[in-house]
This record gives structure tokens, C-alpha cells and sequence, in this order.
């Protein structure tokens, strides 16, 4: 789910749709959690589609660690990437603000972080702009996002949280274990999807015979 003080508007012809501010979302501000209304579509699952949904979904989900893409039943599916941008997700289940997000700012995450298939070239038109989003960015990365990730989740408890409510309660035990040792973080470099190869599961499945 996404922030309630957000609307979609739209950002130009190339672009198509965004998500903005409608007001003032101070750092360590969760902007988006994912909730139990999310979609969840499986690699088998997604292979039964046709191309035409297989292209819809690609566009408007994001792949987590086990592989499966998340599609957001709400207008978070519009979030744009940008490579200055002011929410990333947090390895917690939701993307927080890594600085204040102005009224009227369009909210931008870093799509590094999603387990991409391909590169892709980004026209984001940020000064800092890496002109391509590539699979291993991560990997590239991880250490500086961990970095705004931590400091962004230092002012978790100090702002208005409208979205705290839907974070399970295993999660908060873990930002509890965060708050009394910073070190316990999980580096997002977890968020990678590790994908077996056909010899592992091959050796899985006959391991369970």
C-alpha cells in the first residue's frame, strides 16, 4: 500500500504515470508497505499467462528475493525510478523516505534493488543519472543504499507513520533488534534472488526421495 498523502498524475508522453506528494513526507517515512492485498505472481504462474499480461505484469511488478514479482493491487505500481530518488526499499518489507519528500514531488525508487532480467537505459534526467539500470547493481551498490537505508530508519520513530499498522509484527521485532544494535541490519544485498540452477534442483528434489 502507498502512502495516503500520494496521487497518481501524469509526467509526460515518454513516462506515462507517476506518483506525487500531495504533502510534506519527512525522512524515515514509510511510503510503502507490502500488505496482504499485494499480489503475488510465481514463475510457473507467470508462464501461463499470455504475452500480452506477461508484458503488463513485468511492467508493473517488482521481483523480491524468492523470485516471485509483487504486483500492487493500489497505484504504488506507478512509482518511477530515478537515480537521485527519495524512497528505497528497506529489506523489511517496505520502502522508506531517505530525505524529505516535498509537497508536489514526484516519489522515485531505485529499481537496481528488483532483481531485473535485463538492463535497461535510464533517461531519469537526475545529475547523477548511471545511464543504464543494470541486473548487477546490487551487488554494485549495496554498501551506499545500506548507508541512506540506516540513516533514513533512525528517524522511523520520530515521524507520523500512517502505514505502521500494516508492518507484521515479525518485521517489528527485527527493527526492534536494529534500534539496539545498528550492526544487527540486514544488508538489501539479501534482497538478491539467488536462482537455482537445473543441477540444483534436480539435486533437491531427489534429495527428498
Amino acid at each position: 500500500m502507498i502512502h495516503p498523502d500520494t496521487e497518481v498524475r501524469h509526467v509526460s508522453e515518454a513516462i506515462g504515470y507517476g506518483v506525487f506528494a500531495n504533502k510534506l513526507i519527512p525522512k524515515g517515512t514509510i511510503v510503502y508497505v507490502k500488505d496482504s492485498l499485494e499480489i503475488e505472481v510465481s514463475e510457473s504462474a507467470f508462464d501461463k499467462h499470455s504475452p500480452a499480461m506477461q508484458q503488463v505484469i513485468d511492467k508493473f511488478s517488482y521481483v523480491d528475493e524468492r523470485g516471485i514479482r509483487i504486483l500492487s493491487w493500489d497505484f504504488a505500481k506507478y512509482v518511477n525510478h530515478n537515480c537521485n530518488r527519495n524512497t528505497i526499499s528497506t529489506g523489511y518489507g517496505f520502502e522508506i523516505a531517505i530525505r524529505d519528500i516535498q509537497a508536489g514531488e514526484e516519489i522515485t525508487d531505485e529499481y537496481g534493488i528488483f532483481n531485473l532480467d535485463d538492463e535497461f537505459n535510464c533517461g531519469c534526467g537526475a545529475v547523477n543519472c548511471r545511464g543504464s539500470i543494470k541486473p548487477n547493481d546490487l551487488d554494485t551498490y549495496f554498501e551506499k543504499w545500506d548507508g541512506e537505508i540506516i540513516s533514513a530508519l533512525k528517524h522511523l520513530m520520530e515521524v507520523e507513520q500512517p502505514l505502521m499498522h500494516l508492518v507484521e509484527d515479525a518485521t517489528r521485532k527485527e527493527l526492534d533488534i536494529f534500534f539496539l544494535d545498528a550492526n544487527k541490519f540486514p544488508s538489501i544485498r539479501n534482497l538478491r534472488y539467488q536462482k537455482k540452477s537445473d543441477g540444483e534442483l534436480k539435486a533437491k528434489v531427489l534429495s527428498r526421495k
